[in-house]
């Protein structure tokens, strides 16, 4: 059994990231309950042998995790999956299912595995020259649901750019790199909300504003955890005038973060609303960003507080078998702010990944 304590012991969070990876490896919606059906159309979003963003973000966390520690268990979970998704056939190509080649490119890098070159590549060239764009040439955020027209989403910067700019760096393609650069300042100048540093949800070009102006927990962690991101991945030097500006718009969040903080370590699912519930995934989101960016000297060590605070609560939302609670199901685009108070929470497997994901940042506290 998993004990909490005031004072986490590094062997706590060992045995919390491991119970948290066998649970994300086994979770499935027996029910059907939460699964989406646009029009014939069944996506899972919870199961983990499924194809989609929750699950990249589930096998990016574990390959953090890999990476610092050495596990088997993790390199296997990852591994296994590949194996048989690619056995099962890929799916169809749109932001969400662009979000594993991610991790697929890391573990290119460490393996030199040539079976994933085509994946990498053909997926890559497909958001290049194919994935629809809006006005601006802003990468449209294309699902399996509604075309979104014209329409920028948060998320878009962690599930499709990241894993360009990643494949750009590994195949020395500069014209990838160039666009990762381009549509990280296209979505700061209309998601980014001038007022607060928070960052709006969505932003549409047919009818030109950010729809319900929703400062949404969840989409405001894909920014924290994207921008030191990018700048690790894209290699970005001090001086380097991307590098300055991103961390400025990284900061002028984390101020925020700091003030909006509930006294449990969490944030609200609409982060200036505190009428609004508690919601652990975009916690432990930004628990992640925050601590590493703080790692990598991006922001200020003063932060460390606000992140050691959302780590304790993100442990004490871990049930003894390994499911994060307080975890809001797939999130569309809101026209008002009530639509985000009325989603339904449910244990999903982007909870427990992004739970792996910071606390395995946690682990360099110990060192």
């Amino acid at each position: 059994m998993v004990q909490k304590q005031a004072s986490l012991e590094k062997t706590d969070i060992l045995n919390y990231i491991d119970v948290l990876m066998d649970n994300l490896s086994k979770i499935s919606d027996d029910t059907g309950e939460f699964l989406l059906n646009f029009d014939g159309l069944v996506v899972d979003d919870k199961s983990w042998n499924v194809w989609n963003w929750p699950q990249g973000v589930g096998l990016y966390g574990i390959f953090k995790y890999w990476k610092l520690t050495n596990d088997q268990k993790a390199l296997r979970i990852i591994t296994d999956w590949f194996n048989a998704r690619f056995e099962e056939g890929v799916p169809p190509k749109n932001v969400n299912t662009m979000a594993p080649l991610l991790t697929l490119a890391f573990l290119y890098e460490e393996t030199k595995d040539q079976t994933f070159v085509p994946y990498l590549e053909s997926w890559a060239e497909w958001v290049m020259y194919e994935m629809p764009r809006t006005k601006e040439d802003g990468l449209q955020h294309m699902t399996y649901g509604p075309e979104n027209k014209n329409q920028l989403w948060d998320d878009t910067l962690m599930m499709t750019v990241l894993p360009l700019a990643k494949i750009g760096r590994l195949f020395n393609k500069q014209e990838y790199i160039e666009e990762a650069k381009k549509q990280f300042l296209i979505h700061i100048k209309y998601l980014s909300d001038r007022k607060t540093g928070l960052w709006f949800h969505g932003w549409t070009f047919e009818e030109n504003h950010n729809y319900a102006e929703a400062l949404w927990g969840r989409g405001n962690c894909w920014i924290t955890i994207a921008i030191p991101e990018i700048i690790e991945i894209l290699d970005l030097q001090k001086g380097d005038f991307l590098r300055e500006f991103l961390i400025d718009t990284l900061q002028r969040q984390v101020e925020a973060l700091a003030e909006y903080q509930n006294e449990s370590g969490l944030w609200h699912t609409l982060i200036n609303d505190k009428t609004s519930y508690l919601e652990a995934s975009a916690t432990a989101g930004f628990a992640y960003g925050i601590l590493k960016s703080i790692h990598k000297r991006y922001i200020s060590q003063e932060y460390r507080d606000v992140a050691y605070k959302a780590i304790k609560g993100i442990v004490e939302e871990i049930k003894e078998e390994g499911a994060l609670q307080k975890v809001s199901v797939g999130t569309g685009m809101g026209d008002s702010l009530e639509f985000y108070k009325e989603i339904k929470i449910t244990t999903m497997p982007y909870g427990q990944s992004l739970a792996v994901l910071c606390l395995a940042e946690f682990l360099y506290e110990y060192i």
